[in-house]
C-alpha cells in the first residue's frame, strides 16, 4: 500500500471508511485533509511525478504541512477573522488524527502526538462516533425509549451537521430506510444518504416509537419524528396523549444532557457531535 500513489491510496482509505459506516461527514474530513496535505506536499516539492503514499506520509512533510496549517496559510476561504487568521485548535487536532488513521490503515509507522482537546466544543469525527456507538448500546438509568431517541438524535447530529433545533421538525415521511441506500429529506431540496450504522440507529427508534404511537393514539399518527416517551407533568387539563404533539427542542437537549452524563460522567452537548468546517 506505501507504494501505491498518494492519491490512488486516499481514494481506497475513503473506499474503506465508507465501507465501515463511517458517516459521510467523517469521509469529508477525512478526504479534504488527506487532500490538503498532498497539496502541500507537492508544492512544497515542485513535484513533477505523483507521490507515493509512503512518501507522502514522511514526517518532515507532515510537520511542515502541521506548522504551514496552523498558520492559516492553507485556507482556502476566508473566515471572519481574515484569510490570514490561524486555524483553529480543533482543526489542527483532527488534521492529526486523520494524518495518523491514514498512517494506520497504510500500516506505516509514522504518527503524530495528538494534542488534548483542551475546549471541548467539538469532538473530532472518531470521538463522535464513539460518543455515537456508546449512546446506541448503553442507557444506565434511562428508558429505552428514551435511550434510543436520544441516540437516533445524536447520530443524525453527527452525519447531517444539523442542529437539533434544525432536525426537530423532521416527521417519519421524511425517513426513508428502506432506501438503498437509506437516506433522510432534511429539506425540501436537501436528500441527504445515511450510513449503515445511523439507519440502524435511527431504525431503533422508529419502532420504539411505533410502540408508543400505537398505545397512545391506537393507530391514529401525526407523524412527528421525535415525539415524548412519557406524560408531562401532571395539570389541572386532560394531558395530551403521547404522540400527538412533537417533542419540545428543550425536552430532547435535556435527555441529551441526562444520559451523556451518566454514561461518559462530563457534559457533551449535541453541536459538539457536529463535523467542524474543514
Amino acid at each position: 500500500m506505501p507504494t501505491r500513489t498518494a492519491l490512488a491510496a486516499i481514494a481506497d482509505f475513503l473506499e474503506h471508511l465508507r465501507s465501515k459506516g463511517y458517516a459521510e461527514e467523517t469521509r469529508r474530513v477525512r478526504g479534504t485533509f488527506l487532500t490538503e496535505l498532498l497539496e502541500h506536499a507537492q508544492n512544497a516539492d515542485g513535484a513533477t511525478t505523483e507521490l507515493t503514499a509512503g512518501e507522502l506520509m514522511e514526517a518532515p512533510r507532515a510537520l511542515a504541512w502541521l506548522t504551514d496549517a496552523a498558520a492559516g496559510l492553507t485556507r482556502r476561504r476566508s473566515t471572519l477573522s481574515g484569510p490570514s487568521a490561524r486555524s483553529a485548535a480543533a482543526s489542527d487536532r483532527v488534521r492529526i488524527i486523520t494524518f495518523n488513521t491514514f498512517a494506520e490503515y497504510l500500516g506505516t509507522p509514522a504518527r503524530i502526538e495528538v494534542p488534548p482537546n483542551t475546549t471541548g466544543e467539538h469532538l473530532d469525527p472518531e470521538e463522535a462516533d464513539r460518543v455515537v456507538r456508546r449512546l446506541a448500546v448503553e442507557r444506565r438509568g434511562a428508558t429505552a425509549p428514551v435511550a434510543a431517541r436520544t441516540a437516533a438524535m445524536a447520530a443524525l447530529v453527527a452525519e447531517t451537521g444539523r442542529t437539533v433545533a434544525q432536525l426537530a421538525p423532521l416527521h417519519t415521511d421524511d425517513v426513508q430506510l428502506q432506501h438503498n441506500p437509506p437516506r433522510i429529506l432534511l429539506t425540501a431540496e436537501l436528500i441527504q444518504p445515511l450510513s449503515a450504522s445511523t439507519a440502524h440507529i435511527l431504525g431503533r427508534w422508529m419502532r420504539q416509537r411505533a410502540g408508543i404511537i400505537a398505545d397512545s393514539l391506537q393507530g391514529t399518527d401525526p407523524r412527528h419524528l421525535w415525539i415524548p416517551t412519557q406524560p408531562g407533568r401532571p395539570r389541572a387539563e386532560e394531558p395530551t396523549p403521547l404522540g400527538l404533539e412533537a417533542a419540545a427542542v428543550r425536552t430532547l437537549h435535556s435527555a441529551h444532557r441526562r444520559l451523556v452524563l451518566d454514561l461518559l460522567g462530563r457534559p457533551v452537548r449535541p453541536g459538539a457531535l457536529r463535523p467542524q468546517p474543514a
